[in-house]
């Protein structure tokens, strides 16, 4: 069994790759793949160089950082709430990171201090929530992990309700650009950024790792992680923290992506199974491949219209997620 899934693992890991040939290479400006190395050596023409470097690959890479991010996040908080429903966006994070940003279009922070401040405000909103979160569950107001969830839904409904109340006093443009975000893109990024995102999504999927017997044992339930040793108060905190850094990482960089951290951890989990040894990589890697090949789509689908990432992978995420209910039900 250990041996079927490296086998998984190694398969996930060739399609992690092809998705990257793929998204670099196709696009308005096709650029053939026996050209990567002559562009990364330096003797592509200015076009391809400012294709390749300023297009393509921060946006590629931002692609793989959100899509591990939301993904591992979703293996996360499902080992802590033992719910395959539940998802980055369940926990109010996204929420609070919507708000912020919404809120600074509305004032104009954008044309003071430049795209930039999206990132800083959705960062800014995310870790509020979190923040807030953690104080009530130190404070002992969250007595037990059902009620730190129950407390995240109602706090998405009243941020919700929020940006609903800032649209409705926008003007028509900052309205356009508020909801164009929480559609999802990854239009606007630059190559330092995508590599810091990428940087730290990998550098939490190593993290984790490290407590992945904690994992394992959160799933047999409360009782029996005691009785293995575990301290599960402790283990589901660094754990919920852990997946708020990730949805928070995501939701200030691309807006809200729909149904990657849902349907990407129920497919993980059917084609690896529940050990986080190999579902945690597994989930990163096929998290980054989905996302960079739908963002591709949807550049492309329409050329030269750019569709939001969302929209797709809402339809084939949600597709995916509906007919594997179905399946097994039946």
């Amino acid at each position: 069994m250990s041996r079927n899934r490296k086998n998984i693992l190694l398969a996930l890991l060739a399609v992690f790759f092809f998705s990257i040939v793929f998204s670099l290479s196709v696009g308005t400006y096709r650029i053939l793949p026996e050209r990567f190395l002559e562009i990364i050596l330096g003797n592509g023409s200015s076009v391809e160089n400012n294709v390749f470097y300023g297009l393509r690959l921060p946006r590629v890479l931002l692609g793989l950082a959100v899509g591990a991010s939301l993904s591992l996040a979703g293996i996360l908080l499902q080992a802590i709430f033992r719910n395959p429903l539940v998802e980055p966006y369940t926990i109010g994070i996204s929420g609070g990171a919507s708000f912020a940003v919404c809120l600074a279009v509305s004032l104009g922070l954008t044309s003071v201090f430049g795209r930039h401040s999206v990132y800083f405000a959705g960062f800014l909103g995310a870790s509020l929530v979190i923040s807030l979160l953690y104080a009530l569950n130190s404070c002992g107001r969250i007595s037990s992990i059902n009620t730190l969830l129950l407390s995240g839904i109602m706090l998405s409904f009243i941020f919700s309700a929020l940006i609903m109340l800032v649209l409705s006093l926008s003007s028509a443009e900052d309205a356009h650009g508020i909801i164009f975000w929480l559609m999802g893109s990854l239009e606007h990024t630059d190559l330092r950024l995508s590599i810091f995102a990428f940087a730290a999504s990998f550098l939490c999927l190593a993290i984790v790792m490290l407590f992945q017997h904690e994992l394992d044992a959160l799933l047999l339930g409360e009782e029996q992680a005691l009785h293995l040793g575990i301290n599960t108060r402790r283990a589901q905190l660094r754990f919920f923290l852990a997946a708020s850094f990730l949805t928070a990482l995501a939701v200030s960089l691309s807006g809200i992506i729909a149904f990657v951290g849902l349907a990407i951890p129920l497919i993980a989990r059917k084609v690896i199974g529940n050990s986080h040894r190999f579902l945690l990589p597994g989930a990163f890697l096929l998290g980054a491949a989905f996302l960079t090949v739908c963002d591709s789509l949807a550049r492309t689908i329409v050329s030269p219209t750019e569709l939001p990432v969302g929209v797709i992978t809402g339809i084939i995420g949600g597709s995916i997620f509906v007919w594997t209910l179905l399946k097994k039900t039946k």
